[in-house]
């Protein structure tokens, strides 16, 4: 956003900020999300590089279609433990992990 806009719009009565702050989360929980969405990230990044479809690393996990997708998009309902199962799942190294996160 232009900066002339953006002070039309804070003389107007708006407030700028990021997700973190409109959400009053802590530092704690702002690493946290951001840890997620970094293995959700790197979860797609992996299942594309090696070929395989959502259908194809759900079968893997033991698992259905819509919970991969889920899982790649970082939903809140998926825990890091599976996010990190499915790296694992495709091969994913303990370095390759470190260096995603």
């Amino acid at each position: 956003m232009n900066a002339g806009k953006r002070k039309r719009l804070e003389a107007a009565g708006w407030r700028f900020g990021n997700a973190t702050d409109f959400l009053g989360m802590t530092p704690q929980e702002e690493a946290y999300v951001e840890l997620k969405l970094r293995l959700a990230d790197a979860l797609e990044a992996k299942r594309k590089a090696n070929g395989l479809t959502q259908t194809g690393l759900a079968a893997r996990l033991k698992s259905s279609q819509p919970r991969v997708a889920m899982m790649e998009k970082g939903d809140p309902s998926v825990s890091v433990d599976l996010l990190v199962r499915g790296l694992f799942a495709m091969g994913m190294k303990r370095k390759e992990l470190a260096k995603a996160i």
